[in-house]
């Protein structure tokens, strides 16, 4: 059976504020900022280990997230900022859930395609600012119309039709 709230790890306040405009009402989110050991691999691989790490110290369900910004220009993998305007790019996010400990971590993973652009936009959230899609930047989107769109928000969806195939 699906939760009607999850444990959301983060002590990322702009992240909170999404995924709950997201999930909310049909899933309450609370949130436990855990200092979680950053490990390297892949984006399933960390979010994988993240996820198992929360839920022994929870003892209990919990969700995480890994996000990165993916340069074409490099096969795909995470970069630091690159001075060029217009280069291609991805925002990915992955989400984990697990039951508790020792249970099975479930991976949703959304996927974003766009640029990397000059700064425009409140510098208020990440890379919102430099990351274009459909030529506006995150930072420039009314948040309600990023959250339809982002990478965040597709991973998320794959989640809440996950939770409803539970029931």
């Amino acid at each position: 059976m699906a939760p009607h709230k999850v444990n959301f790890i983060t002590g990322n306040a702009n992240k909170l504020t999404e995924v709950k405009a997201i999930l909310e009402p049909e899933i309450e989110v609370l949130s436990q900022p855990i200092d979680l050991e950053e490990v390297q691999g892949t984006l399933e691989g960390v979010t994988e280990y993240k996820c198992r790490r929360a839920a022994e110290l929870v003892k209990g369900p919990v969700l995480v997230e890994d996000t990165a910004l993916c340069y074409n220009a490099l096969n795909g993998l995470p970069g630091v900022y690159m001075q060029v305007e217009i280069a291609s790019a991805e925002a990915v996010c992955t989400f984990g859930y697990c039951a508790g400990p020792g249970e099975e971590v479930i991976i949703f993973q959304g996927r974003c395609p766009g640029k990397i652009v000059l700064p425009r936009g409140p510098p208020a959230f990440g890379w919102d600012a430099i990351f274009e899609y459909e030529g506006q930047t995150f930072a420039e989107m009314d948040k309600t119309e990023k959250n339809k769109i982002s990478h965040r928000s597709r991973a998320l969806a794959k989640l809440q039709a996950w939770f409803k195939d539970q029931q």
